[in-house]
């Protein structure tokens, strides 16, 4: 979804994850201009509304969740047959070839920690010492940026307006550049950080609607 002003800029070469896809060949250059509330466990106002929709989920990082089910079960209190839709689509951008999507109940992704905050996933992960990008899925992790057809952009709730947190910190860029380096690896990095650091610092920034 366009902004008004927002540059597409293509990369240097194709950049892959480190499982081969999604590939990244292009920038929307919002994401170092839009900001939003990155301190998530500091927020007292959103609730977590960021899960309210569940989230894509490919189907090798399934199968690595899977692999931890029973674990898993006892400390989410969520059993296995509850965690996805069921519903898969083919979807070569993501690894494997196939994505689902985690399971919402009573308006929120059944991940999401009710007694606290955050993602129970990724909680999960660091109470065992386990690397939370390796059962968190991507499209989490790297919220809220993300990626289509080889563009990494802002996600639908940035474009759309409906975060709750939107025009309140740091850029979308900098919030999850961490993510993206651990996916894309830091060649990727290092160019998205040559673009955001050309004349002006805000590139796309000219004529750009609402810009803050």
């Amino acid at each position: 979804m366009a902004y008004d002003g927002a540059v597409i800029r293509s990369l240097s070469r194709p950049f892959p994850t480190r499982w081969g896809a999604p590939v990244i060949d292009r920038v929307d250059t919002a994401i170092f201009v839009r900001t939003y509330y990155v301190n998530c466990m500091s927020c007292t106002y959103c609730g977590d509304s960021c899960c309210q929709y569940g989230s894509d989920i490919d189907v090798d990082n399934v199968a690595r969740v899977e692999a931890h089910a029973a674990d898993l079960e006892r400390f989410t209190g969520v059993p296995r047959d509850r965690w996805w839709t069921g519903e898969w689509t083919d979807d070569r951008e993501f690894p494997g070839g196939r994505q689902t999507r985690t399971r919402v109940e009573d308006g929120s992704c059944v991940f999401r920690n009710r007694k606290g905050r955050g993602c129970m996933l990724h909680s999960f992960a660091l109470e065992k010492g386990l690397d939370y990008h390796e059962i968190k899925p991507m499209v989490a992790s790297l919220f809220p940026v993300t990626f289509d057809y080889g563009l990494l952009h802002p996600s639908t709730e940035i474009a759309d307006r409906s975060l709750q947190c939107i025009d309140d910190g740091p850029s979308l860029y900098k919030g999850v550049r961490g993510e993206i380096e651990w996916y894309f690896g830091p060649e990727l990095v290092e160019e998205l950080d040559g673009i955001e650091a050309e004349p002006g610092g805000r590139p796309g920034l000219a004529g750009m609607s609402g810009a803050k």
